[in-house]
């Protein structure tokens, strides 16, 4: 999630469980302790992929930050007030720093919880990475707490909001599925790579993405649809062969969501399908150079790509309610799209 929402998340937990003897000493050490572990984005790691696949890596791992918390209790419970237990401040640095990575696997970026273990980053795909119904009782909560602490009703009040509706975005993902999976039986789809995510600030509407070698089929599917979705078709683009590590890491980053496509000037590109929509994804790589010989592999470098602006966001919410506002192929680049069936 965004560094204000988990920011916001740590003050309440921290306000939670200390906000009676610290006051607002609690809500700002918890909103540090939240954002703590996203600090991981300030270390040059040698390339864009690098980057991209070591963030949520280390800093993330709830084993390195159980242990964290363990020695910052150990820490605040010789130099802080003698009525605080050890228990207390574990609690107080525990939960701000094991929600944080918590939180993100819900997103769709990919985390790796159980790093140093080699197994693949957790998405569960549910909330968007900002989504200001989960945000905003949280923010309120910490407002309160600053203004008249310890407002302690006011932080229970917003854990327990915000948490009902990450609840709810588990249930709204399993109603897409539901109202999917006839259509992947008609269509014999039910054995391809399937994935399920939701749309920019809301979890009322759903990205749809069925893979099947290099063909991706994609729909928009919102709750209130009464017609069922009509997929899009892309062409994902061939795979360079033979793999260099680096491109084999973001593969198993990506769990195999990769599209490629080599530009004018020759270079190959590799896009996380994953991560936005088509015409709108922001993780795109300059990794190789397309030569007749062959593809040679460059240091992979970050591209410019087309971000949500406000007029796209409007048409994302218009769609919530209107099919005909915005379909897959809309704004992807035309070499890319080979059927457009999401209108008729």
């Amino acid at each position: 999630m965004d560094s204000m929402t988990q920011a916001a998340l740590g003050a309440t937990l921290g306000g939670a469980v200390l906000s009676r003897p610290l006051g607002r000493k609690a809500i700002i050490g918890g909103a540090v302790l939240g954002t703590l572990p996203d600090l991981d984005v300030l270390i040059d790691h040698g390339s864009a992929i690098a980057d991209f696949t070591y963030h949520r890596g280390f800093s993330h791992s709830l084993f390195v930050l159980a242990i964290l918390a363990t020695s910052l209790a150990w820490l605040l419970r010789r130099l802080g007030p003698e009525s605080i237990t050890f228990s207390r401040w574990w609690w107080f640095c525990a939960l701000p720093l094991l929600t944080h990575p918590m939180l993100d696997a819900f997103t769709t970026y990919g985390t790796q919880l159980l790093w140093p273990l080699q197994s693949p980053p957790v998405a569960w795909n549910t909330i968007f990475i900002i989504d200001p119904l989960y945000t905003l009782p949280l923010l309120v909560a910490v407002i309160i707490g600053l203004w008249r602490p310890p407002a302690r009703r006011a932080i229970a009040t917003g854990l327990i909001l915000s948490s009902a509706y990450l609840g709810w975005t588990i249930v709204a993902k399993q109603i897409v599925a539901a109202r999917i999976s006839p259509i992947m039986v008609e269509h014999h789809w039910q054995d391809d790579a399937q994935s399920i995510q939701p749309m920019p600030l809301t979890s009322l509407l759903w990205r749809v993405v069925v893979r099947d070698g290099d063909t991706r089929r994609e729909a928009y599917v919102s709750l209130l649809d009464a017609q069922p979705p009509r997929f899009d078709t892309f062409d994902t683009g061939t795979w360079p062969e033979p793999m260099w590590p680096e491109l084999e890491r973001l593969a198993w980053f990506t769990g195999g969501q990769l599209s490629f496509n080599t530009r004018m000037d020759n270079t190959l590109v590799a896009t996380d399908d994953r991560m936005g929509v088509p015409g709108h994804h922001p993780f795109r790589f300059g990794v190789a150079r397309q030569t007749e010989d062959g593809v040679t592999p460059i240091p992979s470098y970050t591209l410019d790509s087309a971000s949500y602006n406000g007029a796209f966001i409007a048409r994302v919410l218009r769609r919530i309610t209107d099919p005909s506002a915005l379909c897959p192929a809309d704004d992807a680049p035309e070499e890319t799209v080979r059927a457009r069936h999401c209108r008729p």
